[in-house]
């Protein structure tokens, strides 16, 4: 898996405090992988989820550190939201 996934795999985990997501949410990082998060927490791994999230490197990793509005990345095309949109809003609580 690549550091880039990894990496925001040990970020999703922190910020959820050792609980997991009341949903399933997968983010896909192009060119890197894929993640879901989900009630165990945050995991390396390509499943099905309700609501998939799609943005490059630099976007998730701006998002991650506050640096980039996830709302403002999303009406920018830069982050793409596929399926349950609450779910990717519930997200965005817990991250932001």
């Amino acid at each position: 898996m690549s550091d880039v996934i990894n990496t925001a795999v040990t970020a999703i985990n922190e910020k959820l405090g050792g609980e997991g997501f009341d949903g399933s949410i997968k983010i896909v990082v192009d060119g890197e992988g894929s993640l879901i998060i989900n009630e165990s927490g945050a995991v390396a791994r390509d499943d099905d989820a309700e609501c998939t999230m799609t943005a490059d490197a630099e976007t998730l990793a701006g998002i991650m550190t506050g640096e980039v509005n996830a709302t403002s990345a999303f009406m920018s095309g830069k982050l793409a939201v596929d399926g349950d949109m609450s779910q990717a809003m519930k997200l965005g609580t817990i991250l932001g």
